[in-house]
């Protein structure tokens, strides 16, 4: 299936939601954060076998010694700190945020258009010292990630490339209940084919009883339609769950 399936499945990643609105708003105009409190966090990040359930992580918690807590604006609920578990829609402002803002804004002031030129953080490299911290997230190299348009459009971009179906080879291969706005695209892109979504998408559902997709039921869905995938479109994260899918197994997988 060619490599845009490996391609599509990083940049459906939704960023991983969370790390990629922390790396967004927290680094725009930092350098890396080389703090013993930031190299511990991302050693911890790092080397910490991530696992889908409950004891993996409560072993996170166990052994990262810091917290991002506190770094982040919490809204109140009758007086309390809200449990905040929305990071799919719009995630809690971290405190820096306005800094940053106000930096931007005071170039704006002082320089009008210049500003895509002037300062100490040109607005015109943005896009590359962006792309060298999203590099980290999607595991790529900073050459190989570009930021631009948002999400959706993106993904009618990478599809209008490389989703080319030939006979019998046209199924798409997804998880249930993806990223709403995700499920739509591919619809409107395939109606926009003259193909029938309900006829070209296969999707993969946790089984009666459970909120999560086993891994083996999407290598066993990719086995079943060989014959017939043309690509294999899975992010990283589910955005509703939270489960965080081995997109090497599932690349590997949709290759072989």
């Amino acid at each position: 299936m060619h490599g845009f399936s490996q391609c599509l499945m990083l940049l459906n990643n939704q960023l991983s939601q969370w790390v990629g609105l922390l790396g967004f708003f927290t680094g725009c105009t930092e350098k890396e954060d080389t703090t013993e409190q930031g190299v511990r966090w991302k050693d911890n990040m790092v080397t910490m076998d991530l696992e889908n359930e409950l004891a993996g992580a409560r072993t996170l918690d166990a052994n990262n010694s810091v917290s991002l807590r506190e770094r982040f604006l919490i809204p109140e609920h009758n007086g309390q700190p809200a449990l905040y578990f929305l990071g799919n829609s719009l995630g809690l402002q971290p405190r820096s945020t306005r800094s940053h803002l106000d930096k931007v804004l005071h170039t704006w002031a002082a320089a009008g258009v210049e500003g895509f030129f002037r300062g100490d953080a040109p607005w015109l490299q943005f896009h590359d010292t962006l792309a060298a911290k999203l590099a980290q997230v999607v595991g790529a190299h900073p050459a190989e990630v570009v930021i631009m348009n948002g999400l959706t459009v993106n993904l009618h971009l990478l599809m209008v490339s490389f989703y080319q179906p030939k006979g019998a080879r046209n199924k798409i291969i997804c998880e249930a209940k993806a990223f709403p706005s995700d499920q739509y695209m591919l619809e409107t892109h395939l109606r926009h084919r003259g193909l029938d979504p309900s006829e070209i998408i296969v999707e993969v559902a946790p089984a009666e009883g459970s909120a999560t997709i086993t891994e083996a039921a999407i290598i066993d869905c990719i086995h079943q339609h060989r014959d017939s995938v043309a690509l294999v479109f899975w992010g990283g994260v589910n955005y509703y769950t939270g489960q965080l899918f081995n997109m090497e197994n599932i690349a590997r997988a949709a290759h072989e």
